[in-house]
């Protein structure tokens, strides 16, 4: 590759002339459906737990090349147009005259610019572009047909390139190349570069580039978006404030520019003090670190805080989840769990009903994890599968599975003879995890299951489960419980890390099979087979036999425990904070939780 060389005191220049004006696109996005179009001007506060979640910033933007609607289709919204052929092929066309938030263009460039010059950089990428961008081990052929169109094409179709583009934590395809080059070894004199490495304090040029180009991570406020907001504080802070983009691309009916709001502000608390904060009106919007249970002090507070109390539905598969660890690194523990007589028990061992009625006030479902009655994939059969209290059932299973002999404790032993004394480890972020598994303790003990619970930071917690080291996980169910037979069945099988019940055979997928293991249970490898054949489906027909099969693979198998769904989510919302909807959907993805909402519409009443 040409060594293409662009000097930091030329960088400089460029930044420090550069004239910013307010000003949207030639070709901005009409919102056409904000309920009452509003005034510019105001902030939003919200309380998030740690500082890491600044990257809410890009999260409830929800700015993206396309995105979902509130109907979870996918519509464009960055760019203009989205042509798509035979699945395999994408076209993309920008709007014209749209500027990045320091007012550099947004050009085809930036998607060059990833294509090339990051994503296949060895320094950059290691492992090479993200997963999503090959299809059987095929990159796409990317091409720059003009300055504001960009294609890129593979020889089979690729379902997840959309879905991926307008995902809560998005596929990143295209940076800001007019300030990035400065970071770049391409572009920078070797000395200039060593300098900035020196001055930085990274490892080499690729950290500092990491640094600085990583949106998500928000770590730079220099980085150029194009958010609703860009980011104005650099980490750590305990106060992360953003500013309305100058350049966004959308406008209201009245030609208004959006953001209506002036400030974002992420204010970081202990997460146990949120829903006191809330009661005490220390901010206008609010869900993160609310639960269910914190309803009744949110209602008795809104004349003191200012806040309205609305309750969103929740669409996951289950609002909570168990997930026992088939990868477990101690052999008993693991073959244990790979025995479905043993979840299955497990699963008909636990009253959801009563687990309803003590912490939900009997408003939350029996769910096994799958998918919810409202996705067209429903069936009462595969939505019910194991989710009835069965103590005699359950004792009945796990004695089959040889698991018959106890001590004088009652409890039972495992082959090795140690007792079954299971310990459930949570990430200590929430207390209604603690409350369940209290619940599901005292139930258990009737199966002769003893039930610890082990709390601990959410990222050792993680990297415990990749290592093997957990038996048993609490967390939420698969994000998307209301999947159509269009969406991705990927949550379903042995294809992701963060997969509590598998991860290493999901780290063998991430990694084209250079880290993790490889399935070794047939209905696991069943169910990726079915998963590589809806890849490549192309009729309707096709594609919704294959969900069916997986569900009823999934289900029958138990590879994960649902306890309970329809959980409402509580959303804390200050009175004169206007266009926020009485009534939503509060989910990750699809959804990025108000993002799908666009809180770029949100304004504040005088």
């Amino acid at each position: 590759m040409q060594l293409r060389k662009l000097s930091f005191a030329v960088a400089a220049l460029l930044a420090a002339t550069a004239v910013v004006h307010a000003e949207p696109p030639a070709e901005p996005l009409v919102v056409s459906d904000i309920a009452e179009p509003g005034q510019v001007g105001g902030e939003i506060r919200t309380l998030i737990g740690r500082g890491k979640d600044a990257k809410l910033f890009v999260v409830y933007g929800y700015a993206r090349l396309v995105g979902y609607d509130r109907d979870l289709e996918l519509a464009p919204d960055i760019l203009k147009q989205v042509e798509v052929e035979e699945g395999r092929a994408f076209t993309f066309t920008l709007r014209r005259g749209h500027k990045w938030s320091d007012g550099e263009p947004f050009t085809a460039e930036d998607f060059r610019f990833f294509w090339e010059d990051v994503a296949q950089h060895e320094m950059l990428r290691p492992t090479g572009p993200p997963i999503i961008m090959s299809v059987d081990g095929e990159l796409p052929t990317f091409e720059v047909l003009d300055e504001r169109t960009v294609r890129y094409t593979w020889s089979k179709p690729n379902p997840f390139f959309l879905p991926a583009l307008a995902s809560a934590a998005p596929l990143e395809i295209a940076l800001p190349a007019h300030y990035l080059k400065q970071f770049h070894e391409d572009y920078v004199e070797a000395d200039e570069l060593a300098a900035a490495v020196a001055a930085n304090g990274a490892r080499d040029w690729a950290q500092l580039f990491g640094r600085h180009s990583r949106e998500y991570k928000a770590t730079d406020p220099n980085l150029p978006t194009l958010q609703p907001w860009r980011l104005m504080t650099a980490p750590p802070s305990e106060r992360i404030v953003t500013e309305r983009n100058p350049h966004f691309h959308r406008v209201d009916v009245n030609g208004i520019q959006l953001p209506y709001v002036d400030r974002f502000i992420y204010q970081v608390v202990q997460s146990t003090l949120i829903p006191v904060k809330v009661g005490g009106g220390e901010t206008d919007l609010q869900a993160r670190g609310l639960n269910f249970a914190d309803v009744p002090f949110l209602k008795q507070s809104e004349e003191r805080s200012g806040m309205r109390t609305l309750l969103w539905k929740t669409a996951t598969a289950a609002h909570l989840a168990l997930y026992p660890n088939l990868n477990a690194a101690d052999p008993v523990w693991r073959e244990v769990f790979r025995d479905e007589r043993v979840r299955r028990a497990l699963s008909l061992g636990i009253d959801r009903t009563a687990i309803s009625s003590f912490l939900y006030f009997g408003i939350a479902e029996p769910a096994n994890n799958s998918v919810l009655p409202e996705s067209p994939l429903w069936d009462e059969a595969i939505g019910k599968a194991y989710t009835a209290y069965d103590v005699a059932a359950a004792n009945a299973l796990l004695d089959e599975a040889g698991l018959d002999e106890r001590g004088p404790d009652g409890v039972r032993r495992l082959p090795d003879g140690r007792p079954f004394q299971l310990v459930v480890e949570t990430s200590g972020e929430d207390a209604e995890h603690s409350d369940v598994l209290g619940l599901v303790a005292s139930q258990w003990e009737e199966l002769g299951v003893k039930l610890l619970t082990k709390p601990s930071q959410r990222e050792v917690l993680r990297n415990r489960i990749f290592a093997g080291e957990t038996l048993m996980t609490i967390a939420a169910g698969i994000e998307n419980g209301l999947p159509t037979a269009d969406m991705s069945p990927q949550a379903y099988a042995p294809t992701s890390q963060i997969q509590y019940q598998w991860p290493m055979w999901g780290q063998y997928y991430e990694t084209s099979g250079e880290a993790g293991e490889a399935p070794d249970l047939p209905g696991a490898e069943r169910l990726f087979e079915l998963f590589e054949e809806w890849r490549v489906a192309g009729e309707m027909a096709d594609r919704r036999r294959i969900w069916e099969e997986m569900l009823q693979i999934w289900t029958d198998s138990v590879y994960t425990i649902g306890i309970v769904s329809g959980v409402q989510q509580p959303v804390a919302v200050k009175a004169d904070l206007v266009n926020v909807p009485e009534k939503g959907i509060y989910n990750w993805d699809p959804g990025a939780h108000f993002g799908i909402y666009h809180p770029d519409t949100f304004w504040v009443r005088d």
